[in-house]
């Protein structure tokens, strides 16, 4: 009996087998997606400083921050499947130091409140 057939058989004794089985897939894919997010967006800066003899800052900085954001995204996910262990990341990834100086930091455009003509 394969795996596979087991674990039908098991949910449909127990639905809640099911839903875990869902949700693990769910995961997974979600950190695939964002593991392949963080890959280009390192790679993305990674071209932009091989390739720029005259480089712009303003464009180097967004780089790092969609960089930033990006693992901060897979951290975090990486930690709801359990997997705690960040410098493994910034190991395996080659995340450079001011990529992860910006993990974690959002920037928002500030609020802009329009104000009645009187």
């Amino acid at each position: 009996m394969s795996n596979d057939h087991k674990r039908l058989i098991e949910a449909a004794k127990n639905p809640s087998v099911a839903l875990d089985y869902e949700l693990a897939q769910e995961m997974a894919s979600a950190l695939g997606r964002l593991g392949r997010a963080l890959e280009k967006a390192l790679q993305a800066l990674a071209d932009f400083d091989a390739g720029n003899a005259a480089p712009s800052p303003e464009m180097r900085h967004a780089l790092v921050a969609a960089a930033g954001k990006a693992l901060w995204e897979f951290t975090v996910q990486r930690e709801a499947c359990g997997l705690r262990d960040t410098r493994q990341i910034i190991r395996d990834y080659r995340v450079p130091a001011d990529v992860l100086s910006r993990t974690g930091i959002v920037v928002q455009e500030p609020l802009r409140i329009k104000r009645p003509r009187p």
